[in-house]
């Protein structure tokens, strides 16, 4: 018995020549009337998981099964194949008694890769799989480029990305990865709606940059021919609502800052942004933490999980642990009995850290920078970093204890921030100042400090309750949640410079 490999044709012919002889073949069928193209439909009753899953219910029955032949192993007037549909893999018997010898001969000419229709029987073999004998087949679409084996290294692990669609076909494991990016985002809408958030959906397109500190995309609005930019956060129009009264709502969206690629960061991303009315940073750590651990037990059925080579415990309970106190943990510096920002930016400089050109040498900047450059890559499990410097937090609200200080967390797992929240700013006078003094970095030279927002200040000044609001990164969670070392490989179509 021989075996065909999934290369699509014999070894010695080169890709050129196996396109040919497939084109040949397409020609072939379509002279004779047989073009597989012209097919519209084929009706589906059972997938390849149904079969073998119920098998003693389906044994002996006739089903319709769709998918794409992967191997064909005959010899004389029988063949097996692999038939992969959507949900898996099945074994296909093909026997010239059953199909007839015009069908079965050109069944025989069928390709690696083509995608056809099977009616047959259900039944297991000798050998104990569980196999469709085939009566009918029927050929829905033509291969005319040959599949891969697998695709293996650097450079064939870019073309994966490239070209996701055959790394679907050739690696299904894959698909695993962006089933539980689907149920983990079905988690976050049910998680939300339970609890009386309302969906809602705002503006990708802006006349203002704002929301965070990033760089945007800039694009042109021919009719009104003014610049935009495409949004690099959703919190201010988010908040907007919870001032017009909808206390509880949330987005699920696309997110665009142009930005550095690395395994972390992808040009675009999604984000859920909530916000509640009468609710302050606590509670967003609260909800935070029951969100994800339930999607944790939810979809994997465990608070255990192991990414980027640390075995993390996401059982309820997380440490929460102000960025001052982490950073006299983990530096020795005690900023809250430095009194000066001179002082504050030597101790800073005394253990290494330097703090960026176009940032205020300020006491704030230097205990964030201790964080940032000397404590985050040593957070493994979970922890909630709070009370950040107001200086890195221009739409968070000040901490009534020390002003210097603002009610904000971010989320950190195995040195990554997972999201990002703040007890919000809603004093219009304060805001202004923050967007002012953003507006002064950005005419230093930092494309990355935000813009004033005049309505938005408007807004605020009508009355925003006290609200509390969280930002969370889909693709870092789904990275956690399925074990995967980049974000490339929770995004279908990521971001690729074109070849050349």
């Amino acid at each position: 018995m021989t075996e065909e490999k999934n290369t699509g044709a014999p070894e010695e012919l080169d890709l050129s020549e196996q396109r040919r002889i497939r084109r040949a073949k397409l020609k072939e069928l379509q002279d004779a009337g047989q073009d597989p193209f012209q097919i519209t439909k084929y009706i589906v009753t059972a997938h390849s998981t149904d079969v073998k899953e119920k098998f003693d219910e389906m044994e002996g029955k006739q089903v319709s099964v769709a998918g794409r032949i992967m191997s064909k192993r005959g010899m004389g007037k029988a063949v097996f194949c692999d038939l992969q549909d959507g949900k898996g893999r099945i074994q296909l018997y093909v026997r010239i008694d059953e199909l007839g010898e015009e069908p079965f001969a050109r069944f025989k000419k069928t390709d690696i890769g083509d995608i056809v229709g099977v009616e047959g029987e259900v039944f297991k073999t000798k050998r104990g799989e569980i196999s469709i004998k085939a009566h009918k087949i029927t050929l829905l679409s033509k291969s005319l480029i040959p599949l891969p084996e697998k695709f293996h290294g650097l450079n064939n692990t870019e073309l994966r990305y490239r070209q996701r669609y055959v790394d679907l076909i050739v690696n299904p494991e894959v698909k695993r990865n962006f089933i539980i990016r689907s149920q983990f985002i079905k988690h976050v809408r049910d998680f939300m709606d339970g609890r009386g958030f309302m969906e809602v959906e705002t503006p990708v397109l802006n006349t203002i940059s704002g929301g965070a500190t990033a760089r945007p995309f800039i694009t042109h609005h021919n009719t009104l021919d003014i610049d935009m930019y495409m949004r690099i956060a959703t919190e201010l129009p988010l908040k907007r609502l919870i001032v017009g009264g909808m206390d509880r709502v949330y987005e699920i969206g696309r997110i665009f800052r142009n930005e550095g690629m690395d395994p972390k960061h992808n040009p675009e991303f999604t984000t859920i942004e909530l916000y509640q009315a009468y609710a302050d940073f606590n509670d967003m750590m609260d909800l935070f933490e029951d969100l994800l651990s339930s999607a944790a037990q939810k979809i994997l059925g465990t608070y255990q999980v192991e990414w980027q080579g640390e075995k993390i415990d996401l059982t309820p309970g997380w440490p929460r642990m102000p960025m001052h106190e982490v950073v006299k943990q983990y530096c020795g510096i005690d900023f809250m009995a430095i009194p000066s920002d001179e002082e504050a930016v030597a101790a800073a400089k005394s253990i290494g850290v330097e703090l960026p050109e176009t940032a205020d040498k300020t006491w704030g900047n230097a205990l964030y920078e201790c964080f940032d450059q000397k404590v985050e890559k040593k957070l493994i499990q979970p922890t909630f970093i709070t009370m950040h410097p107001v200086d890195v937090s221009p739409l968070a609200k000040r901490s009534p204890k020390d002003p210097r200080l603002t009610e904000r967390f971010e989320l950190f797992i195995c040195h990554s921030e997972m999201g990002n929240a703040f007890s919000e700013l809603n004093d219009p006078i304060d805001q202004r100042q923050r967007f002012q003094k953003q507006v002064e970095l950005r005419d230093k030279g930092d494309d990355e400090a935000g813009m004033m927002d005049e309505d938005f200040i408007n807004a605020l000044e009508y009355g925003m309750p006290p609200t509390g609001g969280l930002g969370i990164g889909i693709d870092r969670c789904v990275m956690l949640l399925t074990n995967s070392d980049t974000i490339r490989e929770v995004i279908l179509f990521p971001t690729m410079k074109p070849l050349d």
